[in-house]
């Protein structure tokens, strides 16, 4: 999808959970000494400026990060995820808001790896101005099932390979599916992370359904801000996390009613499933 652009959307809603979840998963691989990789499929541009002119036509950061900034809950992974967000911006002021593979890079140690793939030529633009110089990155113009074939299997056993297609062209959700089993075949020891939208109750269910089955162990996260079928386009969103870690449960299980109540724009859901 070359038209699309996430600067429009950046620190909206859906990107709340999927970058909590994100910053989750990291801080457990950091735990251990051991190096991990993290492969992330869409990069888009990196970083946004909240006075961007695209930020600010849609206006959606103001019903999410908006919602949260400079307030503090009784959620550690909550807490954990807005001084990661704050580290970006300016003191006293919301001035930039973190795509994931600025999230990634501020929490890699010296030891760690990340791999970007982007497709869009001024977002892989921007990308190469931002994390060109640093060699703990590798920058890659290709889309995410190549970057996957290409790429992957890491030299390091851990990691995290997180997928965020746009969903605005009728074959990524087949095209997530290949992706992920591939994925699985050449990394079984990584965290896949898959992000996807609420747009139609049954297909959602549908879609994640799909990908829970592709492994034993999963967790899905869902986070619906309007009443289903109450609204024209995404009503929510969803991460599917395959080979989740032991502590990612928990975690959500105190964070995803509080970012509810804050985050909800009326009749809106949250619910979590785990393996058994």
């Amino acid at each position: 999808m070359l038209s699309y652009r996430h600067s429009y959307h950046a620190g909206n809603f859906a990107d709340v959970l999927k970058h909590l979840v994100q910053v989750a998963v990291l801080d457990h691989l950091r735990l251990k000494d051991k190096p991990f990789l993290v492969h992330d499929t869409h990069g888009g541009a990196g970083l946004f400026a909240v006075d961007d002119a695209h930020m600010q036509k849609t206006g959606e950061y103001r019903d999410g990060i908006g919602r949260l900034w400079e307030r503090r809950f009784e959620a550690p992974l909550i807490n954990r995820y807005l001084n990661v967000v704050a580290g970006f911006s300016r003191p006293g002021a919301l001035s930039h808001y973190p795509g994931s593979p600025a999230i990634s890079a501020a929490l890699l140690r010296d030891q760690d790896r990340l791999q970007i793939t982007e497709l869009h030529s001024t977002d892989f633009e921007l990308l190469e101005a931002r994390f060109g110089g640093d060699r703990r990155i590798r920058l890659a113009r290709q889309d995410a099932l190549a970057g996957i074939k290409a790429l992957l299997p890491p030299v390091h056993k851990r990691g995290l390979v997180l997928i965020d297609p746009s969903y605005e062209l009728g074959g990524d959700e087949a095209a997530t599916l290949e992706a992920v089993e591939e994925g699985l075949r050449r990394f079984n020891t990584g965290c896949f992370a898959i992000w996807y939208p609420v747009l139609e109750r049954r297909r959602a269910d549908r879609f994640a359904q799909r990908l829970m089955a592709l492994a034993p162990k999963h967790l899905r996260a869902e986070l619906c801000v309007l009443r289903d079928g109450g609204a024209r386009g995404m009503t929510g969103s969803g991460m599917v996390v395959l080979n989740p870690p032991w502590t990612l449960g928990e975690q959500l299980q105190t964070a995803l009613p509080i970012l509810h109540r804050t985050l909800d724009q009326g009749g809106g859901t949250q619910r979590l499933i785990l393996s058994q």
